[in-house]
């Protein structure tokens, strides 16, 4: 007779369990005599032996023990004094994370106790399986908002919630609010999408429609009602909210600004907390335990914004040291300052290719430098949502922008560019440090980009989709670009593709901007690109108001030749 495969029940101490043995016991005898059936009865009878002795004690969960119901879950020993695990693989605190880990186990008590099941079990495909929950919550976990019991989601889309993100009592609402304001923002996107469908056939309308316009005189008017400044009594009242929560809770939003303004606030945080809930589900993050909370970088501390994929003995840490010359990153503020000590790293490695006053330029080959172009990736993406490269660097030249002073040249932004462009992409990512963001450094990176597009005499495009604030920087400066070119414009006719060639912006970039600022009619047939003096006039006011201290690149500052192979 051929050999039957054993299964074998471990207690959790490593030691195999006295009933396993009984029953396999049993099996020998049975095999012996060659009746199989009697095998079968015989290890049922066992177990139900079993739990009759242990009684109410066993809470249904020794129905989870047998091999024959489940073979790949391993049985708690009978002797183990040690506690079983939860899903989540931490010690429960309770009998009812016990009750929460087996979704089967009354089930299966039932069909232990009643002996008309009992008779019919020889076919064990009516049998549930036990399922997989895919949201696998950490019942150890607890929310750090004090008083806050982890139960509602400020998205009003989950039962609980780890993280002050989906708090819903830090934003000062109940789980009931969160639920109704979800079940509105909900309303509000169908009928939205329902709008932008009817509106698909109608493109050549440049012109906003009745209703964007009654809902445009609408915003306005909401936005003009908002008080100026607070009651007494309200400032008082938000004085002590402050005074007896602190940084614990969010501070009292309500007629601080208009209702139309705090609901759009509202629906970004809901989004976002969304987001890193998804993360959190998919395993990038866990619970917010291994999502880097803050950086050292220099002389400034960072708040990260997104998750990064650094190694997990150091993500796990909450809070990174960076070096801010070679971008090495440690454990503690003193293996920092030893390697300070010892780094002799100034500035970016590779060639500068731009100087104008405190300001440069390098250009460093992913190929040859590697590791620091892998760290700045890594970096990066504490600050960048829709980045996806962080190792493979080698086929990417990256452009370092940094200001000098006496200690060094101090990393300002970059942006990366493929050697190889096969739809002539001028950028590929792009990040101003939050510590240089609002200074002009933003446009500066851009113009330089497309600089070195005119120096190939390529017209460039950033690659897609663009970071929301990336999506910001670059419709102010195509903005910009298009509003001089038209101040310096003389002749009666214009062309689309003179102003692209001219500029190095893709004649798509160009449209869609004229399309924005109301400059690209259709009549009779045509495309007209109006030329609104309103628009001109306020661009220049604004350059003449910035004066000399406008931060700008300067052409003659460029010491660059395209690499051969581009």
């Amino acid at each position: 007779m051929p050999r039957r495969r054993q299964v074998r029940n471990i207690g959790s101490d490593g030691t195999e369990d006295s009933d396993s043995s009984a029953e396999r016991e049993q099996t020998n005898s049975s095999e012996s005599d060659g009746n199989m059936p009697k095998r079968t009865r015989l290890t049922r009878a066992s177990l139900r032996l079993s739990q009759s002795s242990q009684g109410k004690e066993s809470h249904g969960m020794d129905a989870l023990k047998s091999p024959l119901f489940y073979p790949t879950v391993s049985r708690v020993g009978d002797h183990d004094e040690s506690p079983p695990l939860t899903p989540t693989g931490n010690a429960p605190s309770s009998e009812s994370e016990l009750d929460i880990s087996s979704p089967n186990a009354s089930h299966d008590e039932s069909v232990a106790k009643d002996p008309a099941l009992r008779d019919s079990d020889k076919d064990l495909s009516h049998r549930p399986k036990r399922r997989r929950c895919h949201e696998t919550y950490n019942f150890n976990m607890k929310c750090p908002t004090p008083g806050c019991n982890s139960l509602g989601h400020l998205t009003g889309k989950h039962e609980r919630h780890f993280a002050v993100s989906g708090c819903p009592l830090y934003h000062n609402l109940s789980a009931d609010e969160c639920k109704v304001k979800a079940t509105t923002r909900e309303k509000h996107e169908e009928e939205s999408k329902v709008q932008e469908e009817s509106n698909r056939h109608a493109t050549r309308h440049q012109m906003p429609t009745s209703k964007q316009t009654r809902y445009k005189e609408q915003v306005t008017e909401m936005r003009k009602g908002r008080n100026s400044g607070l009651p007494k009594e309200q400032k008082e009242k938000y004085m002590e909210h402050r005074q007896s929560h602190g940084n614990t809770r969010e501070p009292l939003l309500e007629n601080i600004t208009s209702e139309y303004d705090l609901e759009l606030f509202r629906k970004a945080q809901a989004r976002a907390s969304e987001d890193l809930e998804k993360l959190r589900i998919q395993g990038q993050i866990t619970e917010g335990s291994n999502m880097i909370k803050t950086i050292l970088f220099g002389r400034y501390e960072l708040d990260t914004w997104y998750h990064s994929p650094y190694p997990e003995e150091y993500a796990r840490l909450g809070r990174l040291y960076v070096c801010e010359f070679c971008l090495k990153y440690m454990k503690s503020q003193t293996i920092l300052r030893r390697h300070m000590a010892k780094c002799v790293w100034k500035h970016p490695p590779g060639d500068e290719v731009y100087r104008k006053g405190a300001i440069s330029v390098f250009e460093v080959d992913g190929k040859k430098n590697k590791i620091y172009c892998q760290n700045l990736c890594l970096l990066a993406k504490l600050f960048l949502d829709h980045k996806t490269l962080y190792y493979d660097v080698e086929p990417f030249l990256f452009y370092v922008m940094t200001e000098a002073d006496n200690t060094g040249c101090h990393l300002v932004g970059y942006f990366s560019k493929e050697k190889n462009s096969f739809l002539n992409y001028n950028v590929s990512c792009i990040l101003t440090m939050p510590q240089y963001m609002r200074q002009g450094f933003g446009k500066m990176l851009i113009d330089f980009s497309y600089l070195l597009s005119k120096v190939e005499e390529k017209v460039g495009s950033p690659e897609r989709p663009l970071s929301d604030l990336g999506l910001i920087s670059y419709r102010s400066y195509w903005k910009e670009v298009l509003l001089r070119y038209m101040y310096n414009f003389q002749g009666k006719e214009i062309s689309i593709k003179e102003i692209s060639q001219e500029t190095a912006v893709n004649p798509v970039d160009i449209v869609s901007t004229l399309q924005s600022l109301q400059m690209l009619k259709y009549w009779k047939g045509k495309h007209l690109v109006l030329k609104r003096q309103d628009l001109i006039d306020e661009w220049k006011a604004k350059e003449t108001k910035r004066g000399s201290n406008n931060k700008t690149i300067d052409p003659s500052s460029l010491k660059w030749t395209p690499p051969k192979g581009t």
